[in-house]
């Protein structure tokens, strides 16, 4: 019985890691044309045209 606690826990915790992965992952989303320029702009101020 003991065993199987450490399957459900390593198992478990390897799912849980994952499904917040896939979470974060889904949630993103993508920069609009507008939000894309400005950051483009902004890294450019930052680190200089090449």
């Amino acid at each position: 019985m003991e065993n199987y606690i450490w399957l459900f826990a390593t198992a478990g915790g390897a799912a849980i890691l994952g499904l917040a992965l896939a979470y974060g992952l889904s949630s993103q989303r993508k920069l609009s044309r507008a939000e894309k320029e400005r950051q483009d702009d902004k890294v450019e101020d930052l680190y200089g045209k090449r």
